[in-house]
């Protein structure tokens, strides 16, 4: 597939992507690219987001290639089962966060990301991983993915792929996901 062919929706995560990160950079971009837009950016709640990425792709006129990043991958993951498998062709995913860590409660409450679901998405996923990742040990990311069904990859100390950790235009992350897309092909409809 080609981006041109598709309805790139991304899926920020907490505090929404900034125009200084990869993902703020690639939506700038990308013509096809949009956001996943959540009603409160800085208290994620998994009713509401999940439901804002059920509706995005429910709205999607092209095949659908999700992007998504920390808590917004835990989003895909509890929404993969409601999404209309005929409109997506896959999702790839960069520095899922562990949100089943008990300092996610103290800090948001009652969030409903835990606990993380276990069943295949149902599409083609990737998950590129840090191994200095703060927010999720790369071992925790590497047993999601295998329950998702996702290709796990393992990119070196990278942080948290988000601007603080030098991921401005992340030239590394637009080749994998270049190849990504390109081995994907339109979802059977």
């Amino acid at each position: 597939m080609k981006i041109s062919e598709t309805d790139l929706l991304i899926v920020p995560g907490l505090g929404n992507a900034s125009p200084d990160d990869w993902q703020g950079r690639w939506l700038a971009r990308m013509p096809t690219a949009r956001r996943v837009e959540q009603a409160d950016w800085r208290k994620p709640r998994r009713e509401a987001w999940v439901a804002a990425l059920v509706a995005a792709v429910a709205e999607a006129e092209k095949p659908v290639v999700l992007v998504a990043h920390s808590v917004g991958i835990l989003t895909l993951a509890h929404a993969a089962h409601l999404l209309d498998k005929s409109k997506v062709a896959g999702a790839f995913m960069v520095g899922v966060s562990d949100w089943e860590r008990p300092e996610m409660a103290e800090k948001f409450g009652d969030h409903g990301f835990d606990p993380v679901p276990h069943q295949p998405f149902g599409f083609p996923a990737v998950l590129l991983a840090s191994s200095d990742d703060p927010t999720c040990d790369v071992e925790r990311a590497e047993v999601w993915a295998a329950a998702w069904g996702a290709r796990f990859v393992v990119v070196g100390d990278m942080g948290h792929f988000n601007a603080a950790s030098g991921h401005g235009p992340w030239p590394e992350g637009m080749l994998a996901f270049a190849k990504f897309i390109a081995a994907l092909t339109p979802p059977a409809a």
